[in-house]
């Protein structure tokens, strides 16, 4: 169980936020202020930091700057502000993503999801399946050397079907890893970004890239044909 903490002056939203998380399998532990943040991130170990930028107290950034000068724990800033120099400057003191409040949980939670993947430690730094290899540090894509353009959603999915090729993958698991979300009833997000990933590969010279197994999930070849 992945371990997060979430620094917000804004009980109610922190609050929210961490419920929300523990419903996906999280374990959080919360702190209301910069120096608090900074007290409970030194006492024990975080898989993530959910850090607000306006805090009583120290500021996310100044939470920011003291963290990254003990350790590398990936961190996403939360901010209430418009202007885009609270991002930049988080992004330079090495915050891992940003995402705007009132935030929605549904996407935190993805977007914690595409961190920790990127941040493993076990990930290794590019998988190779047939003519197609991932630059999971980098996000980048390449068919027979040639380039693959993807969206961030395609990446993290077809990321998700190369550490596991060979191996079918629910839809649910999908949904539930890729894009954050448990599948609904009619839910075909899903499949939609399966269609549109598969057809960039066939594009870019691959045949049935990825298998459909019907009422399961789908399945990349541990061996592609091209």
């Amino acid at each position: 169980m992945h371990q997060l903490l979430i620094a917000d002056d804004d009980r109610i939203l922190s609050d929210l936020l961490a419920d929300y998380l523990r419903g996906e399998g999280f374990e959080v532990e919360q702190a209301f202020d910069g120096d608090e943040a900074i007290r409970v991130a030194e006492a024990r170990t975080f898989d993530l930091i959910i850090l607000d930028v306006m805090m009583p107290g120290q500021s996310g950034l100044d939470v920011l700057r003291i963290l990254r000068r003990h350790g590398e724990t990936p961190v996403l800033m939360l901010t209430a502000r418009g202007d885009d120099i609270d991002r930049i400057v988080g992004l330079e003191l090495g915050a891992d993503d940003y995402l705007g409040k009132p935030a929605n949980p549904r996407e935190l939670s993805a977007r914690i999801r595409a961190i920790l993947r990127r941040t493993d430690p076990t990930t290794p730094a590019s998988i190779q399946v047939g003519a197609l290899r991932l630059y999971s540090a980098a996000r980048q894509a390449s068919v027979n050397d040639a380039p693959l353009a993807l969206t961030a959603t395609e990446f993290d999915l077809l990321l998700l079907l190369c550490s596991r090729a060979g191996e079918v993958i629910t839809k649910a698991e999908i949904s539930q890893q890729v894009l954050g979300k448990r599948l609904g009833p009619h839910d075909r997000s899903t499949d939609v970004h399966i269609s549109n990933l598969r057809r960039k590969l066939e594009e870019a010279g691959m045949t049935q890239p990825i298998r459909t197994v019907r009422g399961v999930g789908y399945m990349l070849p541990a061996a592609d044909t091209n």
